[in-house]
């Protein structure tokens, strides 16, 4: 009984994650919110980029949600502005986006 106990026990802690994301108005069961990051005196927003960052239950996260490499993705050399997309379902599943604009 103890053994059974003890299983339990582990396979709760294990399986207790939580997918979070930043977000301007807090999370929420369900989050689809953008906020400004950024912005600069370039006026050109000709190229946009955009970089994305995923989150599993709280154990798997992957991606990289940089400006960089959302310049790269982009093509962009001078920045204009750059914004934050944050995205969570039910604490299940969480994605934060960075996007970049300028030229």
């Amino acid at each position: 009984m103890k053994i059974k106990a003890l299983f339990l026990a582990f396979g709760v802690l294990a399986l207790n994650g939580c997918a979070v994301v930043s977000s301007p108005v807090g999370s929420a069961l369900f989050t689809d919110v953008s906020a400004p990051v950024s912005a600069t005196n370039a006026t050109d927003a000709s190229r946009v980029g955009k970089s994305c960052a995923s989150n599993i239950l709280g154990l798997v996260a992957t991606g990289e949600a940089s400006i960089e490499a959302a310049k790269r993705a982009g093509g962009v050399t001078t920045v204009s502005s750059v914004d934050g997309y944050s995205t969570n379902v039910l604490f299940l599943y969480a994605r934060y986006c960075t996007v970049v604009k300028g030229q």
